[in-house]
């Protein structure tokens, strides 16, 4: 069945579509990755968006049931070149068809991809939805161009409640779940830590209650702005505790000490994003999914020094605290998908909890 794609600048892009049918307004990205698409679509973090592969195939080795970093995947679309419904690889256990359709996610295929990610790479992100063949197109982008931004996506995302993840004998963890992958969970557990993970809106007397060694503040989607409530929390927590932030906990972490978050142009998503390590000079390829950035000029206010900046575009990847136990980083060193250069830095979480 044909299906269309409808940018917010009045462009339609004619394919095919797979998957559901919930057509819904979405923040146009596009994602580099050149594997891993079945992480990508289940990490919560893309909530909002539509996701554009950049990667021409997309498809060949199914869905399997080891490679989720949620049960509930919440992007609004998929945009594909080539969609594979013959995947070959003996995990596979459905096409990617029949897991979007199970979902309610849209799917579309066969259209230009280069020519969209040029579009974006030149005018920034853009909001689009996808239709039937056939749709009122001057009536979509009318829509289109009045839409909202979606500012809800954390509250969507997060543990509507808290719980735990037992581990005898190792630090005792609250993660402020603001849309947390199971790669971090796993990350934590194989630390040997005692994970209690919370809603974002968790209250400070909640998170002392259960006398935790320290907190990681997780990754999700959108801007400190949208969750002010959480960056108060974190803000005082870090007075207390080693806090960890990443991706959109980064930011947060960064807002409480004091520093600013800009807006990007069209962000970083990809799954080999090259850093540089500042502190050993060395070149990382990390995970990121984030269109907003740390102002570094608001941060030496703020008593944070850079420890990592992104190689193609100079913008800050990490930073640490200069007198308290508190830390950033803008990539997702648990990866799931992409390289795993950066799980040290769980480890140095560790050892600043073990001080």
């Amino acid at each position: 069945m044909k299906r269309l794609l409808i940018l917010e600048d009045g462009s339609v892009y004619e394919g095919i579509g797979f998957g559901g049918n919930d057509f819904r307004i979405g923040e146009l990205i596009f994602q580099t990755g050149m594997c891993g698409y079945q992480e990508t679509i289940s990490d919560m973090s893309y909530y909002g968006q539509i996701i554009m592969m950049t990667f021409p195939a997309i498809g060949s080795v199914g869905i399997n049931r080891d490679d989720f970093e949620s049960m509930n995947p919440q992007l609004f679309g998929l945009v594909v070149k080539e969609y594979c419904d013959a995947p070959s690889n003996f995990r596979s256990e459905m096409t990617i068809d029949e897991y979007m359709k199970l979902k309610n996610i849209p799917g579309i295929c066969d259209i230009d991809t280069r020519e969209i990610t040029r579009k974006i790479r030149d005018n920034g992100v853009m909001k689009a939805v996808m239709a039937d063949e056939g749709a009122d197109v001057d009536k979509i982008v009318k829509e289109l161009k009045e839409a909202k931004d979606v500012t809800n996506g954390v509250s969507v995302v997060s543990a509507a409640r808290p719980y735990t993840i037992p581990n005898r004998g190792g630090h005792k963890v609250v993660l402020l779940d603001l849309g947390a992958k199971y790669a971090l969970i796993r990350e934590l557990n194989a630390r040997d830590c005692d994970i209690v993970s919370m809603p974002y809106d968790a209250k400070i007397e909640d998170i002392m209650s259960v006398n935790p060694d320290g907190v990681i503040v997780s990754s999700g989607p959108g801007v400190p702005d949208y969750i002010p409530q959480t960056v108060e929390t974190v803000k005082q927590i870090a007075a207390k505790m080693p806090v960890l932030g990443i991706g959109l906990g980064h930011q947060v972490v960064a807002q409480a000490m004091g520093a600013k978050v800009n807006e990007m142009k069209f962000g970083h998503h990809g799954n080999s994003t090259p850093i540089v390590n500042l502190e050993k000079n060395k070149v990382e390829f990390t995970a990121q999914n984030h269109r907003f950035d740390v102002d570094e000029e608001s941060m030496k206010a703020a008593g944070l020094k850079v420890t990592h900046r992104a190689l193609n575009d100079k913008s800050v990847e990490g930073f640490v605290h200069e007198s308290l136990p508190v830390m950033g980083v803008q990539f997702n060193p648990e990866a799931a998908p992409g390289a795993d250069d950066t799980m040290y830095i769980f480890d140095q979480f560790i050892e600043m909890l073990s001080k």
